[in-house]
């Protein structure tokens, strides 16, 4: 039995990670830092797992950081508006939360619709409502920040710091996701359509798969995953502003591309993606506990790390056509 080392060494990596922070810090694998870890990786593992699919079908989306900020600053006003009339309760939270969960919906159909019936390029669709999301919210932050009521935010608070025993609701909200992700894309005639529009759209057609439908499907399941994960987003910190979800793209993409999915699409691993997750949030975490380096050369270290994971994609992807 062969053994296929690119596929294991996202998971070999995160127990190399694991075993070095044990190492560097005694504290690493205190249940406290472990927990936040994996409530800080929710946020992110939401939004890459339909990175996921959008990936893998060909697409990308450079919006989903600005698109949370603008969603969380919509719910927080929303919530707000609503306090005088249903007053200070879980209906208006519930409130906030749809708010954020159709706006997310709304603006994915808009990323895909632009992208499958304009026909403009994912890449320039996303990168201009990148710039409109993260406008818009400063904006309506007027600069500023945008907070919510403080009666709401104790109210609200439980959804981010509560759960089950240790197991906080972004970890298990994450976890389902994952683990139903995983499924459509390995059972589902979605997830099959999905890695055989990424693999040749044209062959696709040919078999009769509603391309556009597809490719626009996956934008809108992203979006809504990017709604959830304001959701559980919010209550941590109860504000919003023009910094919110700052990187949080290049986040996504790289755990979609280090956990094995392929950057031009045709092979997704939801799995993988929920590895590569952790993999950035174990490094940032070491690289806090051990204060190796700056902070902020975070991103530049997930820069090269998005750099080498394509090198090493090209280079087994050659392997294989020889």
């Amino acid at each position: 039995m062969k053994i296929d080392l690119h596929t294991l060494g996202p998971l070999v990596a995160l127990i190399a990670l694991v075993i070095l922070g044990a190492a560097l810090n005694s504290s690493f694998l205190a249940p406290a830092n472990i927990t936040n870890v994996l409530a800080r990786s929710a946020f992110i593992g939401l939004i890459a797992v339909g990175m996921t699919f959008v990936i893998t079908a060909g697409g990308l989306d450079l919006s989903v950081g600005s698109m949370a900020a603008f969603l969380a600053g919509v719910a927080i006003i929303a919530m707000n508006v609503a306090l005088p009339g249903l007053g200070s309760n879980w209906g208006t939270i519930l409130l906030g939360m749809a708010v954020a969960v159709l706006g997310g919906i709304v603006a994915g159909y808009l990323n895909g619709a632009l992208i499958t019936k304009a026909r403009i390029e994912p890449f320039i669709v996303t990168l201009g409502t990148m710039g409109i999301f993260r406008s818009l919210v400063t904006w309506l932050a007027d600069g500023g920040t945008l907070s919510l009521d403080y009666g709401l935010r104790t109210l609200y608070r439980p959804v981010y710091y509560g759960g089950i025993g240790w197991i906080t609701w972004p970890i298990i909200a994450f976890a389902m996701v994952a683990v139903l992700g995983e499924w459509i894309m390995r059972h589902s005639r979605f997830g099959r359509h999905v890695e055989a529009i990424g693999s040749n759209d044209r062959v696709a057609r040919y078999s009769a798969i509603d391309v556009n439908r597809v490719r626009l499907l996956t934008y809108v399941l992203l979006g809504a995953l990017v709604g959830i994960a304001v959701v559980l987003y919010v209550p941590r910190l109860g504000s919003a502003s023009g910094s919110t979800g700052v990187l949080w793209e290049l986040e996504a993409i790289a755990a979609v591309i280090i956990g094995g999915t392929a950057l031009k699409g045709g092979r997704g691993r939801v799995w993988g993606t929920v590895v590569g997750v952790l993999i950035l949030s174990l490094i940032d975490n070491i690289l806090n506990l051990a204060d190796l380096v700056s902070p902020y050369l975070n991103g530049a270290i997930q820069g090269v790390i998005i750099v080498l994971a394509v090198v090493l994609q090209r280079e087994k992807r050659a392997a294989e056509e020889r």
